[in-house]
């Protein structure tokens, strides 16, 4: 098991959830979500819909966050991440931030 990984994800946030600025109910956050899946498993590109969807900074990288260690990520996050293979993508993954899918680029 590797010690670092690189990744990129698309958050989408809700309100409520942990450091929001989304006024986008958890139900319309879900659906939309749900739906960028769809586009990733019928061959989307999964920076374009990073820049032009994701509540999280990184979405202006194409969702790249880099590489990081263990322990530095919420446990669920880091849990789905490193349990990708390079260039695998999880399915939909909810934390305190909100929905996230998560791109092993490394």
């Amino acid at each position: 098991m590797p010690d670092s990984i690189g990744c990129s994800h698309i958050l989408l946030m809700y309100e409520g959830s942990m450091r929001s600025s989304s006024d986008r109910s958890k139900d319309d956050a879900k659906t939309l979500i749900d739906d960028l899946k769809s586009q990733l498993d019928d061959g989307a590109d999964f920076a374009e819909l990073a820049e032009k969807h994701s509540d999280c900074p990184s979405g202006e990288k194409g969702g790249d966050l880099g590489t990081f260690g263990r322990n530095q990520m919420v446990k669920k996050f880091e849990d789905a991440a490193f349990a990708l293979d390079i260039d695998e993508t999880t399915d939909v993954v909810e934390t305190a931030f909100g929905y996230h899918i998560i791109h092993r680029t490394a």
